[in-house]
C-alpha cells in the first residue's frame, strides 16, 4: 500500500516542479507579469495563458480528494488491511489521478475529465468500504 501512496506523492511533487518551470517560462516570455503570482490576478486587458490556469487548478485538485486517498491508505497500512484487491484499487486511484491530470492540462474535454474523476471517486469509495468491512 505504501508504493501507490508514494507514487501519488511523487507525482504531486513532479507536478509542482513542472508548474514552477511553466510559471518561470510565462514570466520570461512576458505572457504574465511576475506580480500576477501574488494573488493570481491580472490587470484589465491582460489574459492569463490557458496552460497556467489549467495547471494552477489541477495543482489545487491534487490536494482535494487525494487527501481521502492518503488517509484510507495510511489506515490500511496501520490496520493491516492490505489485500491484493486494496493495493490494486490504490494503484487504480493513482492511475485515475494521472489520467485526470493529463486530460485537465492538455485537451481538457469535460466529459472525459468527469468520467475519470468519478472513476477515482468510486475507487476511493470502494477502498473506504473495504477498510470499514475489515473491522
Amino acid at each position: 500500500m505504501l508504493y501507490p501512496i508514494f507514487a501519488l506523492v511523487v507525482f504531486t511533487f513532479l507536478f509542482m516542479i513542472l508548474q514552477f518551470f511553466l510559471r518561470v517560462k510565462a514570466v520570461r516570455n512576458k505572457e504574465v507579469r511576475a506580480a500576477y503570482f501574488r494573488l493570481f490576478e491580472t490587470r484589465e486587458g491582460e489574459r492569463t495563458p490557458y496552460y497556467l490556469i489549467a495547471g494552477q487548478n489541477h495543482l489545487a485538485n491534487l490536494f482535494d480528494t487525494p487527501v481521502l486517498f492518503y488517509l484510507v491508505g495510511s489506515l490500511a497500512i496501520v490496520l493491516d488491511v492490505q489485500s491484493s484487491l486494496m493495493v490494486a484499487l490504490a494503484w487504480a486511484y493513482v492511475a485515475a489521478r494521472v489520467v485526470h491530470a493529463y486530460i485537465h492540462c492538455t485537451y481538457n474535454h469535460l466529459l472525459h475529465r468527469l468520467v475519470i474523476f468519478w472513476v477515482g471517486i468510486i475507487v476511493l469509495m470502494i477502498m473506504w468500504t473495504l477498510l470499514m468491512l475489515s473491522r
